[in-house]
């Protein structure tokens, strides 16, 4: 029997990823904040499966909750899949705060993560150890400074990490989801192109952690926008992106 780890798994990416393993037969931990949708996830799924109801930005719990999982048996995959994505601007003192607490969810979360897995997965020779960057990483969008630094530090911590374990059996994998149906992009105040079901890209998800590819964005289509992205001058992506629509601020939020 496979195990898998999963953060996030409360909602979204995490819980639609957690959905598939679980049919496969896997035995699952699955890391959330919110108790009761973790218990009717759980109970949702085939199988018996351990929940852990804790922030990722507490490393001492997420680390309590990997080594229990461990205490199983091999674990096979993890996925750190908790993050979470708000407005902030830089000009708006208050914001501060908010940037930090993002900084500290979607970068050092995932680094606690992997964490205690690492010693473990290169010991057993196997493993992968997923991360969950963004399409957003790849150029600087307004209003949204924390949400695209964090998913570009997520991209290359990945990156290094890989390298790092390089020829010792253990894998690493990096998603970066372009527009995925989720209750985060739910309060995304602007056009979302090639929007994807979350099930429909758990699914391509999981072919891509199968096979241990290193880097993938998903849909293939916000693929090609990101490697054009990378190719418009300046001047131009300035232009233009100065006039797109902004994620709200927390603060701003009734």
């Amino acid at each position: 029997m496979q195990r898998v780890f999963i953060t996030g798994a409360s909602s979204g990416i995490g819980a639609a990823l957690a959905r598939f393993y679980a049919a496969r037969g896997c035995q699952l931990g699955l890391v959330g904040r919110r108790a009761d949708a973790l218990e009717a996830l759980a109970d949702s799924l085939p199988g018996t499966h351990k929940i852990y109801v804790l922030d990722v930005t507490d490393r001492s719990a997420l680390h309590q909750a990997a080594n229990d999982f461990l205490s199983l048996g091999s674990v096979d995959v993890v996925i750190a899949s908790a993050g979470i994505s708000v407005g902030t601007l830089t000009e708006a003192a208050e914001d501060f705060d908010v940037f930090l607490r993002v900084m500290t969810t979607n970068v050092a979360g995932t680094v606690s993560t992997f964490e205690p897995f690492v010693a473990a997965m290169k010991a057993q020779g196997r493993g992968t150890l997923v991360g969950v960057a963004s399409v957003a990483a790849v150029r600087g969008l307004p209003g949204a400074g924390a949400y695209s630094a964090s998913k570009a530090a997520v991209r290359n911590y990945c990156e290094s990490l890989r390298v790092e374990l390089y020829s010792t059996g253990v894998k690493v994998v990096t998603l970066a989801p372009g527009f995925i149906r989720t209750p985060m992009t739910a309060q995304n105040p602007y056009k979302m192109p090639f929007l994807m079901p979350v099930d429909e890209f758990a699914r391509r998800a999981i072919r891509a952690i199968d096979n241990g590819v290193s880097y993938i964005v998903i849909p293939w289509q916000m693929g090609w926008v990101a490697r054009l992205l990378r190719w418009v001058p300046n001047s131009l992506y300035d232009s233009v992106a100065s006039r797109r629509e902004r994620k709200p601020r927390q603060t701003s939020r009734p």
